[in-house]
């Protein structure tokens, strides 16, 4: 997840009920707030909330949707019709664009292309398990980068799907690890495996770091402020090391040009979060744009760079018996990386 990145783990405090509120203008408009009273009023206790529960699907009801959820989704789409007929912009509501609901999809589109990223990651990792021997040199860090990163993708697909307080915590927190990791993998690939000491104490700092990151926001206050200043100087870091050790090694490693054309590409697509509009047809906004622009990047990086490193056309090693006479070669470190969700 090149951008918002931001990492994983506990979550004890963190009950799953709805997401923290956010006061956004939708959700201050009188008529947002006399309908949604009313809504309440009427389905969400006694027989009217018997029957709301009788008529709402089995999915729904396994996903958390209550009837104050269903109260707040009826109102909003109430409020933005509004909104349009008399040509005011979309507004927000508790700091989310207004999406159309598929199922008990949330926000269907970036949900279903963090899962598509997900299971891209999930190939690639199967691949490169068949391609590259455990005994290569970066074989195990590049591994565990690989888990660190179906898990932020398989979060980032829950929270896409329903959103609530775990849901949120969960996505920010596990694709912080995913850019934490990938300066670590920076880290053995530029000076570990010279100075494996140093890349031992490293690990430890980022993993204290990680540790501190995800009390202060779970036990103190969620700050997103402070979430998105932390994710992005580790993201700067992120980006300069490699751009750095792509530039001292051009001539020596040919290949690399794909590694720095790859980073800036990842990262020029994190851009896309900059840009705030109202979802195209109720489903794609700029985040849900910028999730599925991610996953062909994925791909040709896994494949490109690792032809490239392995100096074997078309870049498809079938198994450990083809790699032989590689064995010397350190593979790409930057396999599958995102800078992450």
């Amino acid at each position: 997840m090149a951008a918002r990145t931001a990492l994983l783990l506990l979550l004890g405090a963190a009950g799953a009920g709805p997401a923290p509120a956010q006061g956004s203008r939708g959700d201050r408009e009188p008529v947002y707030r006399d309908c949604l009273a009313h809504c309440e009023k009427r389905n969400c206790s006694g027989a009217g909330l018997r029957h709301f529960r009788s008529q709402q699907p089995l999915y729904m009801s396994l996903t958390g949707w209550t009837c104050r959820d269903d109260c707040k989704y009826e109102c909003m789409w109430l409020t933005v019709g509004l909104y349009v007929q008399e040509g005011y912009k979309v507004p927000q509501f508790h700091g989310k664009w207004p999406f159309s609901r598929f199922l008990f999809f949330q926000e269907p589109a970036s949900a279903f292309a963090s899962l598509l990223n997900g299971l891209a990651n999930l190939v690639m990792l199967n691949r490169y398990k068949a391609a590259v021997p455990p005994s290569s040199p970066m074989y195990h860090t590049c591994i565990a980068f690989a888990w660190v990163s179906l898990n932020a993708w398989f979060w980032s697909t829950i929270f896409h799907t329903r959103d609530t307080n775990l849901t949120e915590k969960m996505d920010y927190f596990c694709a912080s690890a995913v850019i934490l990791h990938s300066v670590y993998l920076c880290c053995v690939r530029t000076l570990g495996l010279k100075r494996p000491a140093f890349a031992t104490v490293f690990g430890g700092f980022l993993l204290l770091f990680l540790a501190c990151h995800i009390s202060y926001l779970t036990l103190v206050r969620f700050d997103y402020g402070y979430n998105m200043a932390a994710n992005v100087a580790i993201g700067l870091l992120n980006l300069f090391w490699w751009l750095g050790w792509c530039m001292r090694n051009q001539q020596r490693l040919p290949y690399v040009w794909k590694c720095v054309a790859v980073v800036l590409l990842l990262q020029a697509l994190a851009l896309l979060e900059l840009l705030d509009f109202p979802p195209l047809f109720w489903v794609f906004d700029a985040h849900a744009i910028w999730h599925i622009s991610t996953i062909p990047v994925n791909i040709l990086f896994y494949r490109e760079v690792k032809a490239a490193y392995l100096g074997f056309p078309g870049g498809h090693l079938s198994s450990h018996r083809n790699f032989s006479s590689a064995r010397g070669l350190l593979h790409m470190p930057l396999d599958r990386a995102r800078g992450f969700c």
